[in-house]
């Protein structure tokens, strides 16, 4: 199958300093359908945080969802994230046909559009 032929994906990265908060989110993202799969591992994070040189344990939420049900996914996340400032990371990614589809199948287009 040529890459022409296959579609994208939006994938959108945050990261929680709770295994708890990340199974919450990864869970209600699937439930209220606004992404169709969330993967969680398992990080460790460096940075500067008011001054402070930090490191700590996090969580990686790697969210699975269509590229225009981005914006609906983004204000809930905001809305339901525990942090002050999230990481938000957002690429598109090329993907097998039937793999877009079930991503098709899983997101509620009309549901992400009301969370707006």
């Amino acid at each position: 199958m040529e890459i022409a032929n296959w579609n994208n994906v939006a994938v959108l990265t945050s990261t929680v300093d709770s295994a708890i908060d990340a199974e919450r989110l990864a869970q209600t993202a699937v439930q209220a359908r606004v992404a169709a799969c969330v993967q969680i591992e398992a990080i460790h994070s460096h940075y500067e945080w008011q001054g402070s040189l930090e490191r700590s344990a996090e969580w990686r939420l790697v969210f699975k969802t269509l590229p225009e049900a981005v914006d609906g996914l983004l204000d809930w996340l905001k809305a339901e994230h525990p942090y002050e400032v999230p990481q938000l990371l957002l690429r598109m990614e090329a993907v097998h046909p039937d793999y877009a589809g079930w991503v098709a199948a899983q997101v509620d287009i009309k549901k992400v559009s009301c969370q707006r």
